[in-house]
């Protein structure tokens, strides 16, 4: 892991071992949920934090590290 703020979506498709078009499309889904709280987003990236607590429960302990 990167200590970058932003997770790309190749980042995504690899950490998840999805392609990366789904990966586009899950955080198309997890962007619209954050826009809804009102957050800006970047299309193709989403927060680190925000997708691992999505995606892992924000149990970072789950990757191993």
């Amino acid at each position: 892991m990167t200590n970058t703020l932003l997770i790309s979506a190749a980042e995504v498709a690899k950490e998840l071992g999805v392609s990366k078009p789904y990966a586009y499309k899950l955080l198309q889904q997890l962007n619209g949920e954050l826009k809804g709280k009102g957050y800006i987003t970047i299309a193709g990236k989403i927060s680190r934090k925000f997708f691992y607590e999505k995606v892992y429960g924000g149990n970072l302990s789950v990757k191993g590290e």
